[in-house]
C-alpha cells in the first residue's frame, strides 16, 4: 500500500474520508456538504451519525458530485493524541477495506504533520496480512492500494512518517515470526531469518550454537533444548547508532556508557517438556518465542529509522520437547553465572533460557540497562488480562520510564512486585535455587524474582 501526503484539498473524484466530532459537518466536510447542496447533512441526520469515536458512515456518491463515495469517521469529543490518531488510521483502513476501496483521500482536521504521520502508521499496521499458506486467498481483491493524506506542511508529515514506517516494518517482522508454524520456524531457521532481515539494515548479527554455548557454560539454556532434535541458538544483534552506524547525536543509554540490552525468550515451540502441557490449546505454544520476535523486530525498527542509540539484542532460541534425552524434573543444571538450579518443572523453561541470556548480556556488553521480553508466565494473564503487560524491575527510574512509554503508545504496563519473600521462596536444599516455588501463589513475580538473580546489579526490567 502506498501512502502519500498532499497539501489540504478536497478531491472531486474517487473516495474521500472525512472526520466529524459531532453531527454537524465542519472543515472539509462542510465544504463537501455545500458542494452537494446539503446532501451530506441530510445523510448524517438520516443515519443518526453522531461523530462518536470510531463511529463510521459509508455513503455512496452524494448528489451533484463526481465522487464515488464519502466515508465519515467519528473523532469523538476529545482531542486525539498520537496513539489515538494511529488507532483512527486502523479504523479507516478497515472501513475502506470492507467497502473494497482501492484508492482514497483522507481529509481530516489534522492538527499537525506528526498527527498525519501517526494516522499513516495506523493505516499501515492495519494492512498486515499473513496468508502465505492459503492455497486459495480468501479475498480476490486486496485492501486499499493507495491512500493520500491531506495535511498542511505535507513535506514535514512525509519526513515524520519515515520513522513510523520503519517502526511498522519492525512490527511486521515480529508478526511474521510469531505467526509462522513451528515446523517452519525453529531455532536455526529463526536465527537465519533474523540475519537475513537485519544484516541489510546495518545490524551486525552473530549466531552461537551448542558448541559455543557449552564453552560458555550455558547449562540452563542447553538443558531446555536437549529434548529437541533442533540445535539451540543464541543470536546476538548489534546496532551502534550512537557510536558507529549513524553519525552525530548523543547517546541515549542513560547511566554509564554501555549499550541498552534487549533480551528475548525464544522457545519456538513449548510442549512443556516432560512436564507436558494439556493438549487443548497446545498449538498456541508456537507463540512462546514472542519475546525473541519482539527483540528482532525492535532491532529492525531501530536500524530502519537510524536511531542514534547503541543497542544490543540477544535472543535465546530453543525448542522444548519431551524425547528420551529431555531434561527431567529433579535435574540440576549449572548456569553460565555458576549458580546451580534444580529444575522442578520443565515447563518453567523460559526463565532458564533467559537466565543464561541475561548473564551473557551483562558479562559481555556491560550494558547501561537490560530489558527482557518474554511470554514468561500464563499467570500474568490471570492477574492482568490482555490489556496490560506485566512489568517487574529492579530499578525504579527504568520502571517509571517504561510505564510512561506504555501510556504514550497505548501499550499499557502494570508493575508487579519483587520481594525478599519471593526470593526466599525459590531457595533450594539441593541447589542454589529451584525454578519454581512450592505453590502457585504469585507465579509471575516468582518468575521475575528468579531472573533478578542473573542481572548482577545492572538496572533491569
Amino acid at each position: 500500500m502506498k501512502i502519500s501526503f498532499v497539501e489540504p484539498t478536497l478531491p472531486t473524484t474517487g473516495t474521500v474520508v472525512l472526520g466529524l466530532a459531532d453531527a454537524v459537518p465542519s472543515g472539509p466536510a462542510a465544504g463537501l456538504d455545500r458542494a452537494a447542496g446539503g446532501a451530506l447533512r441530510r445523510a448524517i441526520a438520516a443515519a443518526d451519525f453522531k461523530g462518536k469515536k470510531d463511529e463510521t458512515l459509508n455513503l455512496t456518491t452524494p448528489a451533484g458530485l463526481k465522487l464515488d463515495r464519502a466515508v465519515l469517521v467519528g473523532l469523538g469529543p476529545k482531542d486525539l493524541d498520537e496513539a489515538g490518531w494511529a488507532a483512527l488510521g486502523g479504523t479507516i483502513y478497515a472501513t475502506l477495506a470492507s467497502a473494497r476501496v482501492a484508492k482514497a483521500t483522507i481529509a481530516l482536521p489534522l492538527p499537525s504533520p506528526e498527527a498525519a504521520a501517526a494516522l499513516a502508521l495506523g493505516l499501515k499496521l492495519r494492512s498486515y496480512k499473513f496468508d502465505k499458506y492459503k492455497s486459495k486467498k480468501k479475498d480476490d481483491r486486496p485492501g486499499p492500494q493507495a491512500i493520500e493524506i491531506a495535511v498542511a506542511k505535507s513535506a514535514a508529515a512525509k519526513k515524520a512518517y519515515g520513522a513510523h514506517a520503519a517502526l511498522a516494518d519492525g512490527v511486521f517482522l515480529t508478526r511474521d515470526l510469531v505467526t509462522e508454524p513451528p515446523n517452519v520456524l525453529y531455532p536455526q531457521s529463526f536465527a537465519k531469518r533474523a540475519q537475513q532481515a537485519l544484516a541489510p539494515l546495518g545490524v551486525k548479527v552473530e549466531i552461537l550454537g551448542t558448541k559455543e554455548m557449552k564453552k560458555l557454560g550455558m547449562g540452563a539454556l542447553l538443558g531446555v533444548a536437549q529434548g529437541s532434535t533442533f540445535e539451540p541458538q543464541l543470536v546476538v544483534m548489534h546496532w551502534n547508532g550512537a557510536s558507529g552506524n549513524a553519525k552525530g547525536g548523543k547517546k541515549s543509554q542513560g547511566k554509564g556508557n554501555g549499550p541498552i540490552a534487549f533480551v528475548g525468550k525464544g522457545v519456538t515451540f513449548d510442549s512443556g517438556g516432560i512436564s507436558i502441557k494439556p493438549g487443548a490449546g497446545m498449538w498456541d505454544m508456537k507463540w512462546d518465542m514472542g519475546g525473541a520476535g519482539v527483540v528482532t523486530g525492535l532491532m529492525a525498527a531501530l536500524a530502519g529509522r537510524k536511531a542514534k542509540v547503541d543497542a544490543v539484542g540477544i535472543i535465546g532460541l530453543v525448542e522444548n520437547m519431551p524425547d528420551g534425552n529431555a531434561q527431567r524434573p529433579g535435574d540440576v543444571v549449572t548456569s553460565m553465572s555458576g549458580q546451580t538450579i534444580e529444575v522442578l518443572n520443565t515447563d518453567a523453561e523460559g526463565r532458564l533460557v533467559l537466565a543464561d541470556a541475561l548473564w551473557y548480556a551483562q558479562d559481555r556488553f556491560k550494558p547501561a540497562m537490560m530489558i527482557d521480553l518474554a511470554t514468561l508466565t500464563g499467570a500474568v494473564m490471570v492477574a492482568l488480562g490482555t490489556e496490560y503487560a506485566g512489568l517487574m524491575a529492579t530499578d525504579d527510574k527504568l520502571a517509571d520510564e517504561l510505564l510512561a512509554a506504555g501510556q504514550r503508545t497505548g501499550e499499557l504496563l502494570w508493575r508487579l512486585p519483587l520481594s525478599e519473600a519471593f526470593d526466599k521462596a525459590i531457595d533450594c536444599d539441593v541447589a542454589d535455587m529451584k525454578n519454581i516455588a512450592n505453590d502457585r501463589n504469585a507465579g509471575s513475580s516468582i518468575g521475575g524474582q528468579f531472573l533478578a538473580r542473573f542481572v548482577n546489579g545492572v538496572p533491569w526490567a
